[in-house]
Formats: C-alpha cells, structure tokens, sequence
C-alpha cells in the first residue's frame, strides 16, 4: 500500500506552506518585537500613574492618524506596481522620492506651528511634543517603503534584523531612562556615573523619556535602511507616480477612517469625560487593550507576510481556493489565541502585564479581544478590492466604520445614569460593532466582485467552539490554581483536538 496526498489538496498546500514560512519569520521578529514593547507596560503601568499613561496613549493615537496621512496609501501602491511593473527599482525610487518631499513639507509646518498645534490640542505647555513627534512620524514614513521593498524582495530575515534593532534600542532606552538613571541617581555614592548622567538627564521628566527614546530608535532604523536607498539610481517616474497617486488616494481615505476605528476611542475619552478622570480612564482602557498582544502579534506578522503573498498568488489559476483555505487557518489560530488569552487572563496575564491599579477595566478585554479578531479577518477579506483594483470601496468600507465608530462613542462615553454602558467600557462595544460591521460588508460586497468560497460554517464553528469553551471557564472554576490551570488547558487542549481532527490531509489509498 502506497498512501499519498490527494493532488488538489498538495496543490494547495503549497502556497499555504510558503505562507506560512514567510509569516513565521516575520512573526519571529513580531514577537520578540511585541514582547520587548509590551514588557514595558509593566513598567508603565507600575512608574506612572493612569492620567500620565493616559497622557502618552493619546498622543500615540496622534502619531497613528497622521502615519496615515503622512504615507497616504503609498506602501500599498508599491506593492502593487512592484507585482506589475518590469523596472522595479524605478518603482521603489518614485514612491520614495514622493514620501521623502511629502515628509520635508509636513515635517517643516509642525515644527514653524508647534506651539499652535499644541494649544490646539489642549497640550499648550507641551510644544516640544508636538516637535518630538513631528520627527518621529517623519523617520518613519521614509521607513516605509524600504521595509515593503524588503518584504517583496523575501528578505524576511533582513526586514526582521533591522525592525528588531529599532525595536530593542526603544525598549533599552526606556529602561535606561525610566529606570536605570533614577537607581543611580539615588546612590549619591556613585560621584562619577551621577555627575556623567547630569549632563543629559533632568530628573523633572518622566513621560518625556519614552518619547525620547522612541524618536532615536526612529532615528536608528532609517540609518540602518540606507543601504536601500544608495543602490538605487535616482530618477523619478512623473507619469508612474500619477498611477501610484491614483491607486493610493482611495487607500488614504480608507487609513484614516480606519485608524479612527482603532485609535480615536482613546481621544474621545480624554475629550468627553470629566477632564478629572478622563487622562486616568484612558490610561486604564490602553492598558487593558494591549492584553490582546498575542492576537495583534499574530495578525501584524500575518499581514506583513499575507499582502505581497496574495499579490503574487493572484497569478494562479488556483489563487481563489488558496485564499479560501488560508482564511481556514485563520480562523483557527485566532480563535484558539482569542481562547488561550481568555481562559489564563486572571491567573496569569493580567497579574504579570498591568499594575494593580489598572485592572479594574478587565471586563473590555473579551469585547477587544474579539474585536481584533473580526479586524484581522477584515484584513484577509479585504484583499479583493486591492486585487480589483477597486480600493475605493475600501475607503467607503472604513468611512461606514468610521461613522459606526464616532456616532456610538459620541453616544456612549459620557457618564450618566441611564447609560447601560459608558465610559472606556462603551467604547470597547462601540470597537467590536464597528469591526463586526466591517467584516460583515467586505465579505458580502466581496462577492460581488471576487467571489471566493470561503468556509462559513467553519467560520462560525470554530469560532463558536472558542466562544463555548470561554463561557465554560467562567462557570466552572475549580479551587486552587493548579486545578484552575490544569482544566483551562484540558479547554484549549479540546480546541486545538477538534481543529486538528477536522483539518487534518486526507489521504487516498493507490496500489
């Protein structure tokens, strides 16, 4: 007896494994990445108070919005003209010559208007944020299209050395600053370290030091990219970049709506509560968000890996099926990460990511968590319209969220007694509405132009199946921590055997 995999199910597996492998590098340096930032909430949240973390998380829903702004749908549009263009450096050279004119520009205004901009929102003290951020944002627009080059060039290992470096000088610095001088400092022994640490510290800052730290590993990760920019000749491609425009400005409009869906909750909070609590509130909801990290870990190095991969699948006969069977995979794996960070969140994540005084916004977990979820199957829908050419409806797909977004965040933040939700716990509701919303119109929309068969009872199973066991868990909770773990694991163990049995190669018998 000879057993052998079915042809049509080898056939694809193949683009499934090469997929796979991609997002496994990327996914490394995801990880590792995601680990050393998200290390830092500990620090964050046990250093400084809610309303000073709250502070920060604000100004980084700044920095995400105007990211958008700043790169206007240009990475995407490499990606694109990179898969149909023969001279592929004249693409690269092109979008880059763009982004670095377009980064001088703004880059210029912010600093002339830093300290209108900062009165403008409410931080008139602060100017010297406004500048910080100013550089930040432009480094690492320019990053941009040098990390895509990478990706399309399968230089995962590459793209991950570099993206770790900047990641791993960000997170030493923090420590440095937030932790390392203030011990020194406090020796007044050590006469030789404390007056060499005088020169460059002011012990008045405490926030400051985490934007410091962030804008020089900025500075870092563009010197290390420079090499893709000397081995290029530089000439510009005018009529090249009118198509790269055209492509990209529907892309744009659909980023910025979509970072409203993902970052304004936090400003509506700092704006439309009680200017008493609202800093405080925000830092006690950005917090609770980045339990998710083994859900954004996943979907960030999937991505990273997913777009230049169904660019290039798009040329086989077989791509549909291909894309109807990774988005299978999918929704295994988020479930079971969506399942795994549920079952352990008292026992282990919430004792070891967040200070105590931050947990008391642990009830948004569950809804961002599943939140994500629908956004990063969102993201494995949304690839018919980049494939079609028709990125317009990706805007309109973001706008519809955007309004979903604010109108539900305008409705349920403020405090009052005849609201049933409220505060940072209305605005996780408002984010799983508007991702679910997303979802659902990009796949219904979706197969009107690039029907793909996807799998929705599968779709529903097994995310129902993660959902059942979550709901198990909170019902049955056996004394003392061993038993707790032991039968949340047996829970995830159910999972990942059910998941297994249903997907596992079926195999023909041939003599």
């Amino acid at each position: 007896m000879l057993f052998q995999p079915e042809r049509n199910n080898f056939a694809s597996m193949n683009p499934l494994r090469k997929l796979a492998g991609q997002t496994a590098i990327y996914g490394l340096s995801s990880i590792l990445g995601r680990i050393l930032g998200y290390l830092l909430v500990p620090l964050y949240t046990r250093v400084f108070l809610p309303g000073e973390y709250g502070n920060v998380n604000v100004f980084y829903s700044y920095i995400a919005f105007l990211m958008v702004v700043l790169t206007y749908g240009m990475e995407t549009a490499f990606f694109r003209f990179n898969e149909s263009e023969d001279d592929k450096e004249k693409v690269f050279f092109t979008g880059m010559i763009s982004l670095i004119a377009s980064s001088l520009v703004f880059l210029f205004f912010a600093t002339v208007f830093a300290q209108p901009i900062a009165i403008l929102i409410d931080y008139a003290s602060h100017p010297e944020y406004v500048v910080w951020f100013a550089w930040i944002l432009a480094l690492d627009a320019l990053t941009r299209i040098p990390f895509a080059r990478l990706r399309a060039q399968k230089k995962a290992a590459l793209f991950a050395g570099i993206n770790l470096t900047g990641i791993a000088v960000n997170f030493g610095l923090n420590l440095f600053f937030i932790l390392l001088c203030p011990f020194c400092l406090k020796h007044e022994s050590w006469h030789a370290v404390n007056d060499f640490i005088r020169l460059f510290y002011r012990q008045d800052w405490g926030i400051e030091y985490i934007f410091i730290s962030n804008l020089i590993a900025s500075g870092v990760t563009l010197v290390l990219l420079i090499p893709q920019f000397l081995e290029l000749r530089w000439k510009p491609d005018i009529k090249l970049l009118k198509r790269m425009l055209i492509y990209a400005l529907p892309l744009l409009f659909a980023g910025m709506a979509g970072i409203v869906n993902e970052t304004f909750d936090r400003l509506l909070l700092r704006y439309l509560l009680p200017k008493d609590i609202a800093a405080a509130q925000v830092g006690i909801y950005s917090a609770c968000y980045k339990i998710s990290i083994l859900m954004t870990i996943f979907i960030q190095a999937y991505r990273y890996a997913a777009e230049p991969f169904f660019f290039e699948q798009a040329k086989e006969k077989d791509a549909k099926q291909s894309y109807a069977r990774i988005m299978d995979y999918f929704i295994i794996i988020v479930s079971l990460i969506f399942l795994v960070t549920m079952v352990y969140l008292d026992d282990f994540i919430l004792r070891y990511l967040i200070g105590k005084e931050y947990r008391e916004g642990k009830g948004v977990i569950p809804i961002l968590m599943m939140a994500n979820l629908f956004l990063g199957v969102y993201y494995n829908l949304a690839i018919w319209y980049k494939l079609t050419s028709k990125t317009i409806w990706g805007a309109w797909l973001s706008a519809i969220g955007a309004v979903i977004t604010l109108a539900l965040n305008f409705w349920w933040i403020p405090l009052g007694a005849d609201h049933l939700i409220h505060g940072y716990l209305g605005s996780a509701w408002a984010t799983l509405i508007c991702y679910g919303a997303m979802m659902a119109l990009s796949y219904i929309i979706g197969q009107q132009f690039f029907p793909v068969k996807y799998n929705l009872r599968k779709f529903f199973g097994y995310l129902g199946f993660a959902v059942l066991l979550y709901t198990i868990s909170l019902y049955i909770i056996p004394e003392g921590l061993f038993l707790r773990v032991a039968f949340h694991t047996l829970l995830v163990f159910a999972f990942a055997g059910v998941a297994y049995t249903i997907e596992k190669p079926r195999y023909v018998t041939a003599r």
